[in-house]
């Protein structure tokens, strides 16, 4: 890659990491938005159950988000929706770390708290695919895969900056002064850092493919999306399947497992969101790694081989810690290595969809696939481990068969 080239991924990467920020941070001080936005005399339930429906809010604003900016991205361009992404985020982040509390204004906190959290929503479903298009047609054919695994492990480095912030400000504070205004810290960060990636995104520039589609006079005069519905179904089934293998690798062997382990296995909270943090730091080297396995062998080889990994991982993980414990630390890094495998999904969304409805068709199967499999997995997985212990396991078992199905399919992957 030229020099260009690492400084556009460098900034894609960076700005990826931060927005992701922004919009996780939200679920770690779940607690104490609850206590502040809401009536005091609500149950604590009710608070609970109020503020994660808020938090769920952003991601049913994904697809929605995701499509509208697909749609101008390939009529208008990459580079301005890449940008208008990170400037909403930064704009609804820095406005909740400025909201007015329940206690001064009333019903208009939560109220005003949940439009900002659709607006979280609407940029982040158009800044992940917006990300992978963008990378993709800017480095060489050859290092597709590298590319969008280093935006990908960008992504999963704002899920740990939000964890570490958390922990940092519960380590200086005490719970009184986080009450008080310490809380809006991590999101006036977060707004502020985001208006400086807004600022480093003008030097990007436009992708050579849009730029060259725009020279031939070859962009979709037709609605994009469909377009997409209409010739690209196989993409589009793709896509799903993919964002199904990733989504559970995320949900359940990042997001969940703490709580699994802290319910089912009696490991205290300090010690099981130690071991997630370097799960999701060893997360973050296996997208890397996964981005140029993949550059070498093809998707269609990549996931036939690589996608059982993730199930015997978690296999490992929740039969090991069942007999002895102290391998938690251990089986968490390769856990998080596996899930890493993820870092080539984007790879083969990337090219299963041509250049004028690239960003359309990756955008609406991810997103909608997302807002499907994020809502139902916990549900899913919970109701399961009534069943049987191991019910997580089984759950991603399922999805890396599914990853091994789609790698058949790609034996005869198009050349972006």
């Amino acid at each position: 890659m030229t020099r260009r080239d690492v400084r556009t991924l460098a900034l894609a990467a960076l700005g990826g990491a931060l927005e992701f920020y922004d919009f996780i941070i939200f679920v770690y001080f779940a607690a104490i938005i609850g206590q502040l936005f809401f009536p005091p005399e609500l149950p604590d339930w009710m608070k609970q159950l109020q503020t994660f429906g808020i938090f769920a809010a952003g991601y049913l604003a994904r697809p929605l988000g995701g499509i509208i900016m697909a749609h101008f991205g390939d009529r208008l361009g990459r580079k301005r929706m890449f940008t208008l992404s990170i400037l909403m985020m930064a704009i609804s982040t820095l406005g909740m770390g400025l909201l007015p509390t329940y206690a001064q204004v009333g019903i208009i906190a939560p109220v005003a708290l949940l439009a900002l959290r659709i607006a979280q929503g609407a940029a982040i479903g158009g800044e992940v695919p917006g990300a992978w298009v963008f990378v993709a047609e800017h480095v060489p054919p050859n290092r597709v895969g590298l590319a969008c695994g280093t935006v990908t492990c960008g992504l999963t480095v704002g899920i740990l900056l939000g964890s570490l912030s958390a922990t940092g400000l519960n380590t200086f504070f005490t719970q009184e002064v986080i009450l008080d205004d310490a809380w809006r810290l991590p999101f006036l960060l977060g707004g502020v850092f985001g208006f400086i990636s807004v600022y480093l995104r003008r030097w990007l520039a436009e992708t050579p493919v849009f730029k060259a589609m725009q020279e031939r006079k070859t962009l979709t005069e037709e609605l994009p999306l469909r377009v997409v519905a209409r010739d690209h179904l196989r993409g589009v089934a793709v896509s799903v399947a993919l964002t199904g293998l990733l989504s559970s690798g995320i949900i359940v062997l990042i997001l969940m497992t703490p709580a699994i382990l802290q319910k089912s296995y009696g490991i205290d909270p300090a010690t099981a969101l130690s071991a997630n943090s370097l799960s999701t730091l060893f997360l973050s080297i296996g997208c890397v790694l996964a981005g140029l396995i993949v550059d070498r062998i093809g998707a269609a080889r990549f996931f036939m081989f690589f996608s059982p990994l993730l199930a015997l991982s978690a296999f490992l993980l929740f039969m090991t810690l069942r007999i002895d414990p102290s391998w938690l630390f251990v089986l968490s890094a390769l856990v998080g290595l596996c899930v890493g495998t993820i870092g080539a999904v984007p790879y083969a969304m990337v090219h299963v969809f041509p250049a004028s409805v690239r960003f359309s068709g990756l955008s609406a199967s991810y997103n909608l696939a997302y807002a499907v499999f994020g809502g139902l997995t916990p549900i899913a997985v919970t109701m399961m481990q009534q069943v049987s212990p191991l019910a997580p396991a089984f759950y991603v078992l399922v999805f890396s068969l599914v990853g091994v199905i789609t790698g058949f399919a790609l034996r005869r992957l198009p050349k972006l």
